[in-house]
């Protein structure tokens, strides 16, 4: 929190980020090596380097997302009848065994939510660049909703292995992870990193109360 130019404000007002104390800083030290009060981790004003690292997690994040969609998620062989399935086809499998809710799950917790996630991380790293000066609240909604199922990306991952389990025919056929899932758990780790860089109040520093 500020109360003015957080460079040039005397009084401040600073939040442990593993404690939860708020800190008041009477005087900023010449080095700026903050600690707190009741724990003594180092505290920040801001996110260091904040939109730098969100932008790189997110680029990294875009990389693996082309590798997890279109190489194989899985391979079965079945009485020596071996075949792939990328999560698309994956996701087709179980709407021809008419699993539609399992499909519908799985569609939009490996394709959907972390596609959504991505792009709603450059829509909020753009309008920090061109320094837009509407939707605040919207956009601060935006970027909690994104950290909320951030953190439950791992269920990502947990629903690859379930729509394994539900295309294989019994105790007949063989299944095994293909090189997708790697490529998938990078996207699910990263897409996290980016959000957890992100400084929100990047969204609020053109605001004029006044």
């Amino acid at each position: 929190m500020k109360t003015s130019n957080p460079e040039g404000a005397e009084n401040k007002l600073a939040v442990c980020t593993v404690c939860g104390k708020i800190n008041k800083i009477i005087n900023l030290p010449a080095d700026k090596n903050l600690k707190c009060a009741r724990c003594s981790n180092k505290i920040f004003f801001r996110k260091k380097e904040s939109i730098t690292k969100t932008l790189a997690f997110l680029a990294a994040a875009l990389i693996f997302y082309i590798p997890a969609n279109i190489q194989p998620i899985m391979f079965t062989n079945n009485f020596g009848d071996q075949s792939s399935q990328t999560i698309i086809t994956g996701v087709i499998s179980l709407l021809n065994a008419d699993l539609w809710l399992l499909a519908a799950i799985v569609f939009t917790a490996s394709v959907a939510v972390p596609l959504a996630k991505i792009l709603v991380l450059i829509i909020l790293l753009v309008s920090v660049h061109f320094k837009w000066d509407y939707f605040y609240v919207q956009r601060t909604k935006m970027f909690l909703i994104v950290d909320i199922i951030g953190k439950w990306s791992m269920l990502d991952v947990f629903l690859i292995s379930l729509m394994t389990g539900a295309v294989k025919l019994g105790t007949i056929a063989e299944v095994t992870p293909g090189p997708a899932l790697r490529s998938f758990t990078a996207v699910v780790i990263l897409t996290m990193a980016a959000a957890a860089t992100f400084d929100t109040r990047l969204i609020w520093d053109n605001k004029n109360d006044t």
